[in-house]
């Protein structure tokens, strides 16, 4: 049995009202909703919320909410890994019990069927403990910059005179979801370990969204990419 959990707290600093706030004319969260059930590969798409709007606009988009979150792991310092255990934990409960889970944060509308499902088939084929979408660092992280008393220094600076090509490709998670063996995770309580995998997603196929910038940035990669589709 597979489970989408979608961890979507009422609290946001930054951009009030965050999760349900409109995205390119429908609630950003319906995205990640629409994405999970069209992927058909879940039992239940569930949304783990502590605020009783976002449930309301939740399940008008077709997912449950069938508790509530809790307080502790509402604040700005509870992890997505406590959050999920704690889910994990009310079903158990409850009688439910799912061999593989995907967390889907609320405001990744790049997130469709086709990767969850790709995540799914690779994750399921490899035997990996989680598998999540991935991007390449558009530069060298090896060649970075910071600054030192207010100077800049090389970072390491025994990369600072390499070419591009001879250093490490590096990567960064894209914060749209991880898809997730639930054994293996409840018991080391990491959505990364050394058995997790990623697939690599192009620039245009993900956008963080932490500012009102961002959020224009994000429905102008959205509408582009629709677009080329």
């Amino acid at each position: 049995m597979n489970v989408a959990i979608i961890t979507a707290r009422g609290g946001s600093k930054r951009i009030p009202g965050k999760n349900i706030k409109n995205f390119l004319g429908k609630p950003i969260i319906a995205y990640s909703i629409q994405a999970a059930l069209a992927s058909k590969l879940f039992d239940e798409v569930m949304v783990s919320t502590d605020d009783e709007k976002i449930a309301e606009i939740a399940r008008s988009y077709g997912a449950s909410v069938p508790f509530l979150r809790s307080s502790s792991s509402s604040d700005d310092f509870a992890t997505t890994a406590q959050v999920l255990q704690e889910v994990l934990g009310v079903y158990k409960t409850s009688g439910k019990e799912y061999r593989y889970a995907c967390c889907i944060y609320p405001t990744a509308p790049f997130v469709d069927a086709q990767i969850l499902s790709e995540a799914h088939t690779l994750l399921m084929e490899k035997g990996l403990d989680s598998v999540f979408p991935i991007q390449r660092f558009s530069f060298p992280i090896q060649r970075a910059l910071v600054f030192k008393e207010n100077k800049l220094a090389w970072l390491q600076p025994e990369n600072a005179l390499k070419r591009s090509q001879d250093l490490e490709v590096t990567y960064h998670d894209t914060g749209q979801f991880y898809f997730f063996n639930v054994p293996a995770f409840l018991a080391s309580g990491a959505l990364l370990s050394a058995n997790s995998s990623g697939i690599e997603i192009d620039e245009m196929a993900a956008h963080d969204i932490d500012t009102e910038e961002d959020w224009k940035v994000a429905e102008f990669k959205y509408t582009q990419l629709k677009r080329q589709q």
